[in-house]
């Protein structure tokens, strides 16, 4: 691991904006059930790791993506982080709902930009992928060159990584799952129960709710 993923696991465990519970399992907006639950949002109420995203971002897309023309957030939870991250690198900012609004204007991306224009479209989290790459094919189909998408975090499904593989969408996270969980035990976040739990779960996730619930 490096030090940004490792710092960046370390932060969403000290702020709280990972939670465990095994035995009250979360439901995910795939209808998976899952003991852990990352909320990204949490980040942006404490200043000094919201600025540590925002500059490991900007780092990241300088480095992987020198030829960026504008950042797009994912609508809601990386609305923030994205217009911090163009704010930081100097860059125009819109983001992507995930359907077109049923009033107004009935937009899906707010914002402007022109046909052609070169986007890196930035994420609070992956899971499976779908509603991440969602953005990405309306963006695409709107007329723009989506490089590649950024998050703050993903949970390495292979689900995820076949769905950016077939969407010719390349991924690049500031952190991950084994990252966390590594963290976790080294801090004493989490007992041997929970890692046994957690890599469980890792193994099917679609298939361990329903393990529960017998």
């Amino acid at each position: 691991m490096n030090n940004t993923t490792t710092k960046i696991a370390e932060y969403l465990l000290q702020i709280k904006a990972i939670k465990l519970q095994p035995s009250n399992p979360f439901t995910w907006a795939s209808g998976w059930r899952s003991p852990i639950y990352c909320d990204n949002r949490k980040t942006l109420s404490y200043p000094e790791v919201r600025t540590y995203i925002r500059d490991s971002f900007a780092e990241l897309i300088r480095t992987l993506y020198p030829e960026t023309e504008v950042i797009a957030g994912v609508a809601t939870g990386a609305i923030a982080h994205g217009a911090l991250v163009a704010q930081k690198l100097g860059l125009p900012f819109i983001y992507v709902r995930s359907g077109a609004k049923e009033h107004g204007l009935g937009n899906q991306i707010e914002g402007y930009f022109e046909p052609g224009q070169n986007v890196v479209v930035v994420e609070d989290l992956i899971s499976t992928g779908g509603s991440s790459l969602g953005a990405v094919r309306a963006l695409r189909e709107a007329g723009t060159d989506v490089s590649g998408m950024v998050a703050i975090f993903t949970y390495e499904f292979s689900k995820a990584e076949e769905a950016f593989a077939s969407e010719n969408c390349r991924l690049n996270t500031l952190s991950n799952y084994s990252a966390l969980v590594e963290t976790a035990v080294e801090t004493g976040y989490i007992s041997k129960t929970d890692v046994d739990t957690l890599k469980e779960w890792r193994k099917d996730p679609s298939v361990w709710g329903k393990q529960q619930e017998k």
